[in-house]
């Protein structure tokens, strides 16, 4: 891997990218007059665009998801070896990598037991939601159907997901959404003092007692879940305070709320353990995944529940709308389960879930230390390798910065070599937070020289 290309080598490729490629999440009337990057090659936690300029990516792909660093062969081995022995076969039936990995996940996640298998995250929480509406049928007239979801929450890009997303800007221009979705607060305490009523004391019961409220005005015989993030991603990277988690629980269960737990980010290690979930001793009954599933060698979603969830779909065999009438057609895809095997094998063996927590908090301590140094970081926050830096005009105000010059911060990392992130078109007003979730292999090195690229970066945008 030297990462050198000229330039005549991809003009074609870049010609019908600009000619045909509708990217994601992205403004194309630049690439009128210029081109548009192209990732042409990667290896552990570097890439090379089309130019051969090497990039040293701190957030795994963009969008948290190669947990195990790029170019692994063993997992690029798994799935040919697969594809060849059988590439596919419909959901209805199983397959071999299927039953394995569905074995192998369960036993990360104690009280669970069933894994249903879709092809991407939005996909996973829909099933999620229909599964609910579905009991809500079942079991209650289909009174108990309502969704609760959080503010600053992101589940997806489906109409029925932004129906349950938290995130004004990303739902800009997409509505009318489905009803029976209604929104809870968050629970960032550094904005606490924005939240009518927030006490500076025991702030995490207090943000989960509002859930209680919402739940009471709606009717807890209309409630039929409550799906959460472990750790708020896109919204702000928010870490759930003390007490938070445990008072979310001792709802759901007073009311009969299934417990939905969104771990499309912050599932398979991202945060140093299996599930992000698993830090604040919760019970969910669904738990939905994606991302570092298979760590982008294969498209893999899975939504896990416990048994029982599954019973309440098999009552009745006599009935033809008793079960689960769903179908993901790429869920039976093989190699999907063939990489998320391999890529599970790696993270055991490689210690990677202790590496995440000693290079977290690595890291942690340096973005403290950029703190001092720059008033701009109001504060830093984060779980694992899954962290962010709030950036403020003023600390004692904690009025945000502008998403323009949050931008700028990342556009001069990029300048230098380094792929970070920042919330974007998410929160309106809000989207001030650097975003850092580098490879669970992630080095003091490659830490240290992102930490570096930022510090640059901050003094030439803010001086």
């Amino acid at each position: 891997m030297d990462g050198t290309f000229s330039e005549n080598d991809l003009s074609r490729v870049v010609a019908a990218d600009k000619a045909h490629i509708w990217h994601h999440l992205s403004q194309h009337k630049p690439y009128e007059t210029t081109d548009p990057r192209i990732i042409v090659e990667g290896k552990g936690m570097k890439v090379w665009d089309q130019n051969g300029k090497e990039h040293l990516d701190a957030v795994s792909g963009a969008v948290w998801t190669v947990n195990v660093g790029y170019g692994r062969e063993s997992i690029a081995n798994a799935v040919r070896d697969q594809l060849l022995k059988l590439n596919y076969f419909a959901g209805s039936a199983g397959s071999i990598p299927g039953a394995i990995f569905a074995e192998r996940l369960i036993e990360k996640m104690p009280g669970m037991t069933r894994l249903y298998y879709t092809n991407s995250g939005s996909e996973a929480n829909e099933k999620a939601f229909k599964m609910v509406r579905q009991i809500a049928h079942k079991r209650y007239g289909g009174k108990k159907h309502k969704i609760l979801y959080r503010d600053r929450d992101y589940h997806g890009t489906t109409i029925g997901c932004l129906s349950a997303g938290g995130q004004d800007q990303r739902n800009a221009q997409y509505g009318p959404f489905a009803p029976g979705f209604v929104r809870v607060p968050h629970c960032l305490e550094y904005r606490g003092f924005e939240q009518e009523g927030a006490p500076t004391d025991h702030y995490g019961e207090w943000a989960a007692d509002q859930i209680e409220a919402v739940i009471l005005r709606e009717g807890p015989d209309t409630v039929g879940a409550l799906c959460l993030e472990p750790v708020t991603a896109g919204g702000g990277v928010i870490v759930p305070p003390e007490g938070y988690w445990q008072r979310v629980q001792e709802i759901c269960r007073k009311y009969d709320i299934l417990l939905h737990i969104d771990e499309v980010v912050c599932g398979v290690g991202r945060t140093g353990t299996w599930f992000g979930y698993q830090h604040y001793g919760v019970e969910p009954d669904m738990v939905t995944m994606a991302k570092g599933v298979a760590s982008g060698y294969a498209a893999i979603a899975c939504l896990v529940t416990t048994e029982a969830v599954f019973d309440l779909f098999k009552s009745d065999a006599s009935d033809p709308l008793d079960y689960f009438r769903d179908i993901s057609t790429f869920g039976g895809c093989t190699a999907g389960p063939a990489a998320a095997l391999e890529n599970m094998r790696i993270i055991e063996d490689e210690d990677l879930l202790g590496n995440t927590l000693a290079m977290g908090d690595y890291t942690l301590d340096g973005l403290g230390g950029l703190m001092e140094k720059h008033k701009v970081i109001g504060q830093v926050r984060g779980k694992g390798l899954f962290l962010g830096a709030e950036l403020v005009t003023d600390r004692d105000s904690r009025a945000p910065m502008a998403e323009k010059q949050v931008q700028a911060v990342v556009a001069d990392c990029m300048a230098q070599g380094v792929i970070i992130g920042a919330t974007n078109r998410s929160v309106p007003g809000y989207n001030n937070t650097l975003c850092f979730s580098p490879a669970l292999i992630a080095r003091k090195d490659d830490i240290d020289h992102i930490l570096s690229a930022v510090d640059g970066a901050l003094t030439r945008v803010f001086g």
